[in-house]
């Protein structure tokens, strides 16, 4: 099992990023290579808990942000996938940096990251996600009538009826979303972390404020798709081939999108990958992030 973390095991502060009051953990040394770490749904900064450390330890200034509607940070529209990549172009500048050495992101901040790298490429150095397509892909998915995926993303559809999935999974503590992450983890995240899940997901307005990002993506889908979102900067996809959510030809379909991908799969592992397996995830990162230091140490 890997080490039990709490959230006072990091430093946690609030910032004001492009006008909203965004809540953040904030770690390493000042002045070392920024790395900007986006969590999925449903969850916060704290699914990085693994990942902060190891690469603090590494030598990189981190922050891991409660993104747009999230847990401690403000709940306030608009939640367009462009807008949450303008997010952290301002979070960049308001750490005091100029430009990111990595942007990483999971599910959600995985779309994210991929947004991001295509309209702010000048503020990027490389690119990690795990676990999401690029986010051309839910258009080729329907064109080509791809039913696994389609089956797969029904919640998709539910989450687009007004407030009934907010009520639904909030019932019984949450334990819809409870069990998921420890059923797919395998028990990696344990009760006293899920508690911390909790505590988050508790937040006045933070479950509508996620859910909330696939009703905009529904209404933002045909500007997506007319939009010029070609990645150009180098890019790690990072995929757990045992996901319940999406299939492993949409991690595929993501390099006409990317001139230069490398995809890593790691077998048996879930959706939560960084969480499930944080240690060969954090292994992909220092390789992908500093060749040269992993080399040395014969990795």
């Amino acid at each position: 099992m890997s080490e039990l973390l709490h959230p006072a095991d990091f430093h946690l502060e609030y910032r004001e990023v492009n006008g909203l009051r965004m809540h953040m953990a904030l770690e390493g040394p000042e002045g070392g290579p920024l790395i900007v770490l986006l969590h999925g749904f449903p969850e916060f900064w704290y699914s990085w808990r693994h990942q902060i450390k190891a690469l603090t330890a590494a030598g990189f200034r981190v922050v891991a942000p409660d993104q747009r509607g999230y847990n401690l940070t403000d709940k306030r529209a608009p939640y367009d996938i462009f807008t949450l990549t303008d997010d952290i172009a301002a979070l960049i500048k308001t750490v005091g940096y100029e430009k990111a050495t990595a942007v990483i992101g999971h599910d959600w901040g995985g779309l994210v990251t991929w947004t991001f790298g295509a309209r702010f490429p000048r503020l990027v150095e490389k690119l990690v996600v795990c676990n999401v397509p690029h986010p051309k892909i839910s258009q080729d998915v329907i064109k080509n009538v791809f039913l696994p995926q389609m089956f797969k993303s029904w919640y998709m559809f539910f989450f687009q009826v007004p407030r009934l999935p907010e009520r639904m999974v909030s019932a019984n503590g949450f334990r819809t979303f409870r069990d998921q992450l420890r059923k797919e983890t395998k028990g990696q995240v344990r009760e006293e972390e899920l508690a911390h899940f909790v505590t988050a997901w508790s937040q006045p307005g933070a479950m509508e404020g996620g859910i909330n990002w696939y009703r905009a993506l529904f209404r933002e889908n045909e500007r997506i798709q007319k939009a010029d979102l070609r990645v150009h900067v180098p890019s790690l996809l990072i995929w757990g081939d045992a996901d319940a959510y999406l299939t492993k030809e949409t991690a595929e379909w993501s390099r006409q999108y990317i001139d230069d991908l490398t995809i890593r799969y790691l077998s048996g592992i879930s959706h939560w990958v960084q969480q499930e397996a944080p240690e060969e995830v954090n292994r992909l990162l220092l390789s992908f992030l500093k060749p040269d230091l992993m080399r040395a140490n014969g990795d």
